[in-house]
């Protein structure tokens, strides 16, 4: 998942950036909500590619009478686990950065540190619900989805009920993304005047600086 993430992230910058750029005329290529959406409809392909993935597991154990061995090595290649991780990958390099870009931009400049701190509150706090959240399976399956016996247990159900919270979760993004409004952040007079006061004793001061070069140079210093 890391390895996709980094590389999603070149390929980002390096490709979809300069040729999104070319349509929409935008410096960034494509907004950080639309950058956002992207990954969260990715996670939930990552997902869906990890129930499928499980069903086609079960099966070949039940086709080969290993369901009652756990410890039985299953004869699935590994390789068909490279999808899901890979599309996970992918998700987090657009979401999360798309999440970092949007935190920046609409943000006051003080709050700024303290609202990239609050995205990562919110990644523990939905960790912490995805614990709560197999324990309640755990209980309204009467344990059978989720069993010690990998073979017959049903995790391809969870998954799909992952899948299903996941697209329940896109949609209530695409209505927060229509009702909110960009928020622009003036700057405070004061320290514009103050900028501007030091922007103009900077210039003062190469100014002189390069006058007393000058007569240096014509006084034989130099």
């Amino acid at each position: 998942t890391t390895l996709t993430m980094l590389v999603s992230l070149a390929l980002y910058d390096r490709v979809l950036v300069p040729v999104a750029r070319r349509y929409t005329g935008r410096r960034s290529g494509i907004t950080y909500f639309q950058r956002m959406g992207a990954g969260f409809a990715v996670a939930a392909l990552g997902v869906l590619a990890g129930a499928l993935v499980e069903a086609k597991r079960r099966a070949a154990a039940a086709e080969h009478g290993l369901l009652d061995a756990p410890g039985a090595v299953v004869p699935v290649s590994v390789f068909w686990l490279v999808p899901q991780y890979a599309l996970h990958g992918v998700g987090d390099a657009l979401a999360t950065v798309g999440h970092m870009e949007f935190l920046y931009d609409q943000s006051p400049e003080s709050m700024r540190s303290s609202a990239a701190a609050l995205f990562w509150v919110a990644g523990s706090l939905g960790n912490y619900l995805g614990t709560v959240l197999v324990t309640v399976v755990q209980s309204a399956s009467r344990g059978e989805w989720l069993q010690d016996n990998i073979n017959r247990g049903r995790l391809d159900y969870y998954y799909w009920l992952v899948t299903f919270l996941l697209v329940l979760n896109l949609a209530y993004y695409f209505v927060c993304f229509h009702f909110y409004t960009l928020k622009s952040f003036e700057v405070d007079a004061g320290d514009e005047a103050q900028r501007r006061r030091d922007v103009a004793g900077s210039a003062e001061g190469e100014t002189e600086l390069s006058a007393g070069c000058v007569v240096a140079s014509r006084n034989g210093v130099l």
